[in-house]
């Protein structure tokens, strides 16, 4: 059998991927073929950033929270 796929450049490290029919992003891309997209390691690599972005925020908001309560 024969799967269709789409070669796609990542926006990030510049790499072509596929993205195989069936998937999510090859449906993203039908529908919007000039839209930026990502490999799945960028991808990955981006959501870490962010989580990790994220926490060290509320981190600080609660250590800011903590010491205005202690004096």
């Amino acid at each position: 059998m024969h799967m269709m796929f789409y070669e796609i450049v990542c926006f990030s490290c510049k790499n072509i991927f596929r993205v195989y029919e069936g998937s999510e992003k090859y449906k993203r891309f039908k529908e919007k073929p000039k839209g930026v997209y990502c490999c799945d390691e960028c991808s990955h690599k981006i959501q870490l950033e962010a989580i990790k972005n994220f926490l060290d925020k509320y981190t600080l908001l609660i250590r800011k929270s903590l010491t205005i309560k202690l004096f």
